[in-house]
């Protein structure tokens, strides 16, 4: 069950809310449908359920508010918008990657396509789905950690009437399992039609909750259709008939040749068509909009001249006797005053507000002195006001996005699901192979920099560049395309994330150099034979500065990227580490009054009284030598930088 109570969304300037104290229920095995004309509030309503928008107000899935639920995913299944999931990945790998996000079992994946029907489509990239297979997708994107709930913004937007029929299938199913099903909609047949429910919002506020047959009853107006080349004749014959028996009818001219009656039946229209010979193309039995005659629909503006859009130039009342004008809009005074009465018996009494929490109550009840003096009770009568039965609801603060239960597997099928990352390396690989051939034809350059194909001229080399691209982009995709948290437009900032994201960038920084020198060596000695590719004396340390050197570039890509949310901005961060750290820091070494570490190893080990095993000082030597260079100390120097901004903002999202 889901249970919303006072839901208020935050005031901007002088505008209104917009959803102001709205409070309704959505019970297991039943389909409800949140109906509303645009600019309503039904998506603001949702936001401020799923805790993605800043307000007031709580609510409760099966007892529970969202953020006190481990696994959220688990409980409600979520459909906001289009699936936004990278164009290039398959829907097949979409859905293993979002598996490892909800801590599933990788076969739910193929589950979950054979029951929308798309396991025809699963190689199919997600850039070449049509709208109804989108539609399908996100269902099962929904649907795929099995929730009990499922919370859809305008499902069948868009969507043929064979593919909505399909999709409320779906939901129907899904509550005759005993799930809970809340959706929105702007369109009344297809409320009344497909819900057991109606909940009715106008202007951000409730309108009426309805049973879906009630609302029918009272909101939806049964007519009759009839198309006719004589429709002017027919529909003053009618108005006569009605008016003679003293009946309430309402015929309405609607475009061409179609008339729409109001309060008659089809053997009542079409007897009076065959008694006077008058010719009839279409005679059916149709369930209307909200009538001419029950005022419009919430959010619709009133035309000009008091006629609907698209509505009869000829409107006629009938009703009994002299009174009929004034009586014809009857059922629409009728509607009205159920909806009035159906919202104030959920809005202002007392059996209304029963169902609060225990605390809003509470609240309710201890309402203080100047509130009574003001509303004109004594303090003792506190409690009966009905101005206080309405307490200010708690805040709203915006859920952070829950981080993958399984991080490492999700990062590994998020980074190998499309082939950005491969065309990427096999880009690096060939430029690094034909800058190294340049390199050795011109000459001057020495062995280290001929085998890692680094230019002088140029800032770091072509698999340092493509390292830090490929960290970039594993933050950076998640923010253009955040399929991680498709409900809300964000990526959390986790420690267990990011550590899942640094490892896999690392791994692949690390192929990434090994391939590239190897490549080098082995187009140098294709080409200019082996005295080109010997190996120097000091390859420990080199090895060890190359290898830094890239997964350094690649870390920057990571943390820059999750900082500022873009694969530009993590890549201008890795450019930025040898255009401007490394002077700052050439300048800082330079100075007269900078010392040198020498014997720092020595020292080390007199300090902790410690032998390293396996020539671990040798190794410590080259860690240190590798960060004592400008190039090794500017990238520790940003990295250490980027990760204390990161956390930062972590930290501060995590406080609001």
């Amino acid at each position: 069950m889901i249970q919303a109570f006072g839901l208020t969304s935050t005031t901007r300037k002088d505008l209104p809310p917009a959803v102001d104290d709205v409070s309704f229920e959505a019970r297991p095995g039943r389909v409800t449908a949140l109906l509303g004309a645009t600019g309503a509030g039904k998506t603001s309503a949702l936001r401020l359920m799923l805790e993605l928008q800043q307000g007031r107000g709580i609510t409760h899935f099966r007892g529970r508010p969202l953020h006190r639920i481990a696994h959220p995913s688990r409980e409600a299944g979520v459909l906001l918008g289009d699936v936004p999931g990278h164009p290039a990945r398959t829907v097949r790998g979409h859905l293993r990657m979002l598996c490892a996000a909800a801590g599933v079992p990788v076969g739910r994946a193929d589950e979950v396509l054979e029951a929308v029907g798309l396991v025809s489509l699963r190689d199919e990239r997600l850039g070449t789905l049509s709208r109804g297979m989108d539609r399908r997708l996100g269902l099962a994107c929904a649907l795929l950690p099995n929730p009990h709930s499922l919370v859809l913004d305008e499902p069948a937007e868009g969507l043929s009437s064979g593919e909505s029929h399909w999709l409320y299938g779906m939901l129907r199913a899904h509550a005759a399992r005993g799930g809970t099903v809340l959706f929105t909609t702007a369109e009344p047949k297809e409320a009344a039609r497909v819900a057991d429910r109606v909940v009715t919002l106008e202007q951000g506020r409730l309108a009426a909750d309805q049973e879906a047959r009630e609302f029918a009853r009272t909101r939806l107006r049964p007519r009759v259709a009839v198309r006719s080349p004589h429709a002017v004749r027919l529909a003053a014959l009618l108005t006569r008939e009605a008016r003679a028996a003293h009946r309430s009818v309402e015929v309405v001219r609607e475009d061409g040749n179609r008339l729409s009656v109001y309060g008659g039946t089809c053997a009542e229209v079409g007897e009076i068509a065959f008694r006077h010979g008058i010719l009839v193309h279409q005679l059916a039995d149709e369930i209307g909009d909200m009538g001419p005659g029950a005022g419009f629909f919430p959010g619709e503006e009133t035309p000009v001249g008091g006629r609907r859009p698209g509505s009869p130039d000829l409107s006629v009342g009938v009703t009994e006797g002299e009174t009929g004008g004034s009586h014809g809009a009857g059922g629409g005074a009728e509607a009205g005053a159920e909806a009035h009465g159906d919202r104030s018996r959920h809005g202002n009494s007392p059996e209304a507000h029963s169902d609060r929490p225990r605390h809003l109550r509470q609240e309710a009840r201890s309402g203080s002195p100047e509130e009574s003096v003001r509303s004109g009770s004594a303090p003792g009568e506190a409690s009966t006001s009905p101005a206080l039965l309405s307490p200010l609801p708690p805040p709203i603060s915006v859920r952070s996005a829950p981080s993958p239960l399984r991080p490492l597997r999700y990062e590994l099928r998020r980074a190998t699901g499309i082939g950005t990352g491969f065309l990427t390396a096999a880009a690096v690989l060939v430029t690094s192979a034909l800058t190294a051939v340049l390199l050795a034809r011109v000459g001057h350059t020495p062995q280290a920099r001929l085998l890692a194909a680094w230019p002088r001229e140029l800032p770091l080399p072509p698999a340092a560049l493509g390292a830090g691209l490929l960290g970039a982009l594993a933050f950076g995709d998640e923010f253009r395309h955040p399929a991680l948290a498709a409900d809300r437009g964000t990526v959390p900032r986790r420690l267990g994330l990011l550590t899942a994201k640094l490892v896999v960038a690392a791994v692949t920084a690390l192929l990434l150099a090994l391939l590239a020198v190897g490549c080098d060596a082995e187009v140098l000695y294709l080409v200019y034979g082996r005295e080109l590719t010997e190996v120097p004396g000091d390859w420990f340390v080199l090895s060890a500065s190359w290898i830094g050197l890239v997964i350094g570039c690649a870390w920057a890509g990571v943390l820059a990227a999750g900082i500022f949310r873009s694969t530009t901005a993590g890549l201008a961060a890795v450019v930025s580490v040898p255009v401007l750290g490394v002077p700052l820091v050439q300048r800082a070494l330079e100075g007269a009054s900078v010392r040198t570490a020498a014997g720092l190893p020595a020292r080390l080990r007199e300090v902790f009284l410690v032998q390293w095993p396996f020539g671990g000082g040798r190794y410590l030597a080259g860690a240190v030598r590798v960060i004592a260079q400008p190039v090794g100390g500017a990238l520790t120097l940003s990295l250490a930088a980027l990760l204390c901004a990161y956390l930062l903002t972590s930290l501060r999202g995590r406080v609001r």
